[in-house]
């Protein structure tokens, strides 16, 4: 008789995303006629950077013919698209690392969720609180989160709460950590640390022998000079920290699926015995055991946005939805509601009036304004009285969104 991982029972019975769409979706089929803009979910609406189509018509043509046919990649990525990935985000920000030090994947999402697979289940982990579903429910599946309380707390979870009493950035640990996660620019709440507020993290693992893991999946949003795009512009990062990047909210992958992760040489972990181990050598094996790589079209795809015509098209796309963002935070800041983020981030974290809780906020949105927004206590805790909106959508779509939402409030 095969037993189940009883861990994966401990799980919410719905991921948070798959409950809005079910929401969504019974209120249209109830009002079939209702146009519903949503400003929920984290998808991308600009077509594909001209150039990067291009790429992938060249790359499909190589698959085509029989000289130029390509068929498993190495796992750890193909080196034309980890050059280019080296090159450009790291060595011209002064960054040194090594090609066998970044793993090209099929975006942070997966990787993020996979990467605890390294640790043992008994480690401890910390999270800024709201955060993103996948760290915590990665680490339910393993065992190493615990119960969940009545508070939606898991007991072996160490939560760092971010709120507008600390301005939404968290206070390092109490106690010491073995694993924490961080994500800059933040999702959800659109909120930034600058250089000197993630130094005192890198200096804390460095002093605690904690490991940082460093979701980066929103850098390109960046406007302010004085926030990091990496973690490793912060000296002492190499030893102490595993960062990773996604070409889906920069360059509009969603549906091509590529990211990559950096796993620096200097990065250990400990065995029981005190023996100190890198982890690159076992991410890479890790990855050449369960992964089959991402594939040629799109890593010729993610190629091309490194090309001076590439960051051009890019960049346009970003600046398209960062004026979304710089509009949606003016309109609701001038009819009163308390909004956060949105100023190097595609996300915006909105109060809720009156103290109202997200679902119900959720719902009154839905049904007054029939606009979407994600419920901010999906992200955990202190994600209550707070709702996430995105600046992914047209510039059309948001001003209707923004109309609806004046009129109604």
């Amino acid at each position: 008789m095969a037993l189940v991982n009883d861990h994966f029972l401990k799980l919410p019975n719905s991921y948070l995303f798959s409950d809005i769409a079910k929401r969504v979706n019974a209120f249209k089929a109830q009002n079939p006629k209702v146009d519903v803009i949503s400003l929920g979910i984290g998808d991308v609406t600009r077509p594909l950077p001209p150039v990067v189509v291009e790429a992938l018509h060249r790359a499909a043509d190589e698959m085509g013919a029989e000289g130029s046919f390509h068929g498993y990649g190495p796992e750890q990525g193909y080196d034309f698209l980890r050059k280019a990935i080296l090159r450009n985000d790291f060595v011209d920000r002064g960054i040194h690392l090594s090609l066998d030090e970044i793993f090209v994947s099929d975006g942070a999402k997966s990787d993020t969720g996979n990467f605890q697979e390294l640790f043992r289940w008994d480690n401890s982990i910390a999270v800024t609180d709201p955060i993103y579903p996948v760290y915590i429910d990665s680490n339910v599946m393993i065992g190493r989160a615990g119960t969940v309380d009545e508070s939606g707390r898991w007991t072996g979870v160490i939560y760092l709460p971010c709120n507008v009493e600390n301005g939404f950035i968290p206070e390092l640990p109490q106690q010491r950590v073995d694993v924490i996660y961080l994500c800059y620019p933040n999702n959800p709440t659109g909120m930034t640390l600058t250089r000197k507020e993630l130094r005192r993290w890198v200096n804390y693992a460095l002093k605690y022998d904690a490991l940082i893991l460093f979701d980066a999946a929103y850098e390109a949003y960046i406007r302010h000079d004085d926030i990091p795009h990496s973690i490793y512009e912060i000296k002492g990062a190499r030893k102490c920290a595993v960062e990773f990047h996604s070409f889906s909210k920069t360059a509009g992958f969603t549906g091509l699926r590529c990211g990559y992760t950096v796993v620096p040489h200097d990065v250990t972990v400990a065995t029981l015995t005190g023996e100190r181990v890198p982890l690159n050598p076992l991410w890479k094996r890790r990855q050449c055991t369960k992964f089959n790589g991402t594939s040629y079209l799109s890593q010729r795809a993610a190629e091309a946005v490194y090309t001076p015509e590439g960051r051009e098209q890019v960049a346009k796309n970003i600046d398209y939805y960062m004026e979304n963002a710089r509009m949606m935070k003016e309109r609701l800041s001038r009819i009163g509601m308390k909004v956060y983020g949105g100023d190097d981030a595609p996300y915006l974290w909105l109060q809720t009036p009156d103290g109202m809780t997200s679902w119900r906020f959720f719902e009154q949105m839905l049904y007054g304004a029939h606009v979407v927004c994600t419920p901010g206590v999906g992200f955990g805790p202190s994600g209550e009285g707070f709702v996430r909106l995105t600046a992914f959508g047209s510039h059309e779509a948001t001003e209707e969104a923004l109309d609806r939402i004046s009129r109604f409030y």
